[in-house]
């Protein structure tokens, strides 16, 4: 959730963002990551569409983020319609792909949600949403003609494609670590409080109505040049302090990265039954241990050497400049990010050539993999540079560490 934090913890989120693709060869980690970092943003917070300015009393934003922040909601339900404008290509089969390269057995379940996460990094998705305290929560993503499901029931997760006929069952330990669920409203409050400081502008800049509900208007900016990050608007329901709208524009201008909120929204407690799964008779069922168990077509010791270069170089993570124009950076001991030809060609070959620039500078020579939002440099040495920063700010970064 880099976009609220200005400190040092921005880039041990994005380094935890890096080390979903352990299982992958140093050289391919970063392209990966900018598709995990982009995916895991889009989860910050529900947002909502405008729908009239509502008369309510005035609000300075330091009591906004207090509300935000003593905000306890336990029981919702309603739709969440998500659009995102990354500048991504369009993913067609890259999902699969990246995923069966992923440290899976390459005969992974489609309900796993690390695979169906990855269709919310682009296009319009409408969400169905509940939740009963911390221990009960669904989210239904709907599609034409199906429908996925992750449910979270206690200490099980099932994940459910009604597609594929397919499911996928992990213990709540395990799958919310590894799955990085959206983020509640108190884990955006507590974000948004990190953010105020001399690095930020916070303000309250008018009222909005957001299905059907009171909200008002917290506008987060950085204060310098060099981001990515245009601003973000939430819409803070003014009754209980959820956050009901999240707009996040690129300083570049043009439609927003990420504009995503309920198109309605009911804080009574949701049925019981909501949270109830069974598998459907003739459905595969997956289970988590057996999705991560390597391929027969790579030893242990193939495994346990790739992870230890990768460890290796994460390991050696350091934090250029400060607050939003933070910059991580770390030494993969490898080369440089090969061509789309060198990477096989294919999806995952035309997806790293869509995305690279080639650039030059006092460090050599390298590519500059790139989003509306998270940008990432690599260089022909192996040494990465990455940030929600432009890409001549990168390439500033690694000549300044020459």
């Amino acid at each position: 959730m880099a976009p609220f934090e200005t400190d040092d913890s921005t880039s041990t989120g994005e380094a935890d963002d890096l080390r979903a693709g352990r299982r992958k060869a140093a050289r391919y980690v970063v392209p990966v990551a900018v598709v995990g970092v982009a995916a895991a943003t889009i989860g910050l917070v529900p947002a909502l569409a405008d729908s009239g300015d509502p008369d309510l009393p005035k609000i300075s934003a330091q009591k906004l983020i207090e509300k935000i922040a003593a905000s306890d909601v336990q029981q919702l339900s309603g739709t969440v319609k998500i659009s995102t404008d990354l500048g991504l290509p369009d993913l067609g089969g890259l999902e699969s792909s990246l995923t069966s390269g992923a440290g899976s057995s390459g005969d992974g379940s489609s309900a796993d949600p690390s695979s169906k996460l990855t269709e919310l990094a682009s296009g319009t998705h409408t969400l169905r949403v509940a939740a009963d305290g911390p221990d009960k929560q669904k989210v239904s993503l709907l599609e034409d003609a199906a429908e996925y499901s992750l449910i979270h029931d206690g200490k099980d997760v099932w994940g459910y494609d009604s597609q594929s006929n397919e499911v996928f069952h992990g213990t709540a330990s395990k799958s919310t670590d590894k799955e990085e669920l959206p983020a509640t409203p108190k884990d955006l409050a507590e974000d948004a409080l990190k953010a105020a400081d001399d690095t930020t502008s916070v303000t309250v800049d008018g009222t909005a109505q957001v299905a059907g509900r009171d909200a008002y208007r917290l506008v987060i900016k950085p204060k310098d040049s060099g981001s990515t990050v245009g601003q973000i608007t939430v819409a803070v329901d003014s009754k209980t302090g959820l956050p009901l709208k999240f707009t996040l524009t690129p300083s570049s201008g043009g439609a927003a990265v990420i504009d995503a909120g309920f198109t309605q929204v009911s804080f009574a407690k949701p049925a019981a039954s909501t949270f109830d799964f069974t598998p459907p008779k003739g459905a595969k069922v997956t289970e988590e241990d057996a999705s991560e168990a390597p391929s027969r077509e790579h030893s242990d010791e193939d495994f346990t050497k790739g992870d230890e270069e990768l460890s290796k170089g994460l390991d050696g993570l350091n934090v250029i400049g400060d607050g939003w124009d933070s910059i991580a950076t770390f030494d993969t001991g490898g080369e440089g990010i090969p061509s789309g030809s060198e990477a096989g060609g294919g999806d995952v070959g035309g997806f790293i050539d869509s995305l690279g620039d080639k650039v030059s500078g006092k460090f050599g020579e390298g590519t500059v993999f790139k989003t509306r939002l998270i940008n990432a440099l690599i260089t022909d040495d192996g040494k990465v540079y990455v940030g929600a920063v432009t890409k001549d700010a990168l390439v500033k970064a690694a000549d300044a560490a020459k």
